[in-house]
């Protein structure tokens, strides 16, 4: 992994940092080969049970692709290839289902919005904003745009993205709209408010973490009735699971529950 990407664990929680604040913490090099190894890691280490996004520095968070380093030929290499190949920046787009914190200490703008829109809860200092250049630079939002409609009323995703660089969304209106979910007044106290909100997470039942966040993310593909009958699924998946009987015998004991964070763990084993 490039020293453009940062990637450490504190306890049970691992923090991925854009690591370019001379450059915005803009994504470019091998940053997208970075963030699918550090997100391997998050996935395939039972240590870990939640992470956190954010950027180096006070001013951005991500301001999005590296526009001196687009390849003009790369919309040709890459138009015959599904979503799934091309987009793999954030754990939802890959699939992971541990629960992620975005921690928002300064601007974001463009591709870095798949953080925000893709993370469970979005942490923000009152110095951050939001914005969109796609249109101005000749490109299209789309991906990441169409994650806002999910957090933003239609007309708010609908100006960030059609005005590009012209409109900047404040932090205080992104709290009002429901695009960040806790406001904090400086940059220096959003990873400690995230790292505070993962560890809490933390002392919950990992696989039942994971498959309630499954269930909820996969409802926003579905109907009200196709969601319910996906939730039952995940939810008696977890009656197989030791942490549906430790978590009952724990609260009777009076004790803190030792959960398994093993997903195919099955009682009796």
């Amino acid at each position: 992994m490039s020293q453009d990407l940062l990637f450490e664990r504190r306890g049970a929680i691992a923090i991925i940092t854009f690591n370019r604040p001379d450059a915005g913490n803009a994504l470019g090099g091998t940053i997208h080969d970075d963030l699918i190894e550090a997100w391997m890691q998050v996935r395939d280490d039972p240590a870990i049970l939640a992470a956190i996004v954010t950027g180096a520095g006070e001013r951005h968070f991500c301001t999005g692709a590296d526009v001196g380093r687009l390849n003009t030929d790369e919309g040709s290499n890459l138009q015959n290839l599904p979503i799934d190949r091309v987009v793999r920046m954030t754990a939802h787009q890959l699939k992971i289902w541990k629960p992620v914190i975005c921690a928002v200490n300064g601007l974001v703008n463009g591709a870095g919005l798949h953080f925000v829109v893709d993370a469970d809860i979005v942490v923000a200092s009152r110095n951050a904003a939001f914005m969109d250049t796609h249109v101005s630079v000749g490109q299209v939002g789309a991906i990441e745009n169409i994650g806002l409609t999910r957090r933003l009323p239609l007309g708010s995703a609908l100006r960030m993205t059609l005005q590009g660089k012209s409109y900047r969304m404040p932090a205080e209106r992104a709290y009002q709209l429901g695009l960040v979910d806790e406001l904090v007044d400086t940059p220096a106290d959003v990873l400690p408010m995230a790292i505070a909100i993962g560890e809490e997470i933390a002392k919950n039942s990992p696989n039942a973490v994971a498959l309630s966040k499954e269930a909820l993310w996969k409802s926003l593909d579905a109907g009200y009735t196709q969601s319910l009958e996906l939730g039952w699924t995940l939810l008696r998946q977890q009656w197989n699971h030791p942490d549906f009987v430790e978590g009952p015998k724990a609260f009777i004991e009076k004790r803190a529950p030792v959960w398994n964070p093993d997903p195919n763990a099955r009682r009796g084993d």
